[in-house]
């Protein structure tokens, strides 16, 4: 018997049955007929009905339909496969989701009841209370100002600025002594140095500094803002911001306004009823 391969490769010819005649005889057609059979009429006939064992369907019975009808055949055999395969897996799912020894749930049940306890508001305030008295303690440690620094050279400035403690914010004012607007600069930066103690309030004439003339005209009063060595901040002629005539709040308004100083007005509860809960300590 010829197998589907020999077919395809087109050898064993001698088996190849064709059921396909157009003479129209019908005794042809029952019997089907065999070329070049080397066994006889009998032979040739088992052959046939041998061959003719197939269950797929083809609309041709030539060396193109037997081609689709392996390709389809070999198809069927790898969506049967990925088919499987998808069963399996989802087999194997199922069996790690509900199979879990006692062990694991007691350690699920613990997890619950630890994640239960994080939860608990109790336990939260208890650490935001202690988290932020760990922020004062660290910010009790900055150095104090509280007054607008002079600095007579560029010496002086690299030094006041590369020199300091990494988190305090040094703020330094480029100005000239013939301008309104730089006058009434340092005049609110002094004002602020003593609200924002903390922070390293500084002052420096352009002509000292060795700015160029067309700076020195048209570039100040200028607002330089570093931290850690680094500048974060850059403000060049800011009147064209707050106008001529402006006061301490408003430079105020406008450092907080670029995020360079935090805004007191927010300060958290929190601290508010520590420091209460201070002050009635040292009441008693």
């Amino acid at each position: 018997m010829a197998s589907l391969e020999d077919k395809i490769l087109g050898e064993k010819k001698h088996y190849y049955c064709d059921s396909s005649s157009d003479d129209g005889g019908g005794e042809s057609d029952a019997e089907g007929v065999c070329d070049g059979a080397t066994g006889g009429p009998t032979a040739s006939n088992e052959a046939c009905k041998n061959i003719s064992k197939w269950d797929g369907v083809s609309s041709n019975t030539g060396p193109k339909g037997v081609i689709k009808d392996w390709q389809r055949f070999k198809q069927m055999e790898t969506e049967k496969r990925e088919e499987d395969a998808r069963a399996r897996l989802n087999l194997m799912k199922k069996l790690s989701i509900t199979c879990k020894s006692d062990l694991d749930k007691q350690k699920e049940e613990e997890a619950d009841k630890e994640l239960s306890e994080l939860l608990d508001d109790g336990f939260i305030e208890q650490y935001r209370k202690q988290r932020m008295a760990e922020m004062l303690s660290e910010k009790a440690k900055l150095p104090v100002f509280g007054k607008l620094i002079h600095l007579s050279n560029g010496d002086e400035f690299l030094e006041a600025v590369d020199n300091e403690n990494k988190s305090v914010t040094v703020i330094v004012h480029i100005y000239e002594d013939r301008l309104r607007s730089c006058k009434n600069m340092n005049k609110s930066l002094t004002t602020l140095s003593e609200e924002y103690n903390q922070i390293k309030f500084c002052k420096l004439v352009g002509s000292s500094a060795g700015m160029s003339s067309h700076f020195k005209s048209d570039g100040v009063p200028a607002l330089l803002i570093y931290k850690a060595g680094q500048m974060v901040g850059n403000f060049v002629r800011v009147t064209d911001d707050l106008g001529e005539e402006f006061e301490a709040s408003d430079v105020e308004n406008f450092l907080i306004e670029h995020g360079m100083i935090l805004d007191k007005s927010f300060v958290p509860k929190i601290i508010t009823d520590n420091q209460n809960d201070d002050s009635d300590v040292s009441l008693d």
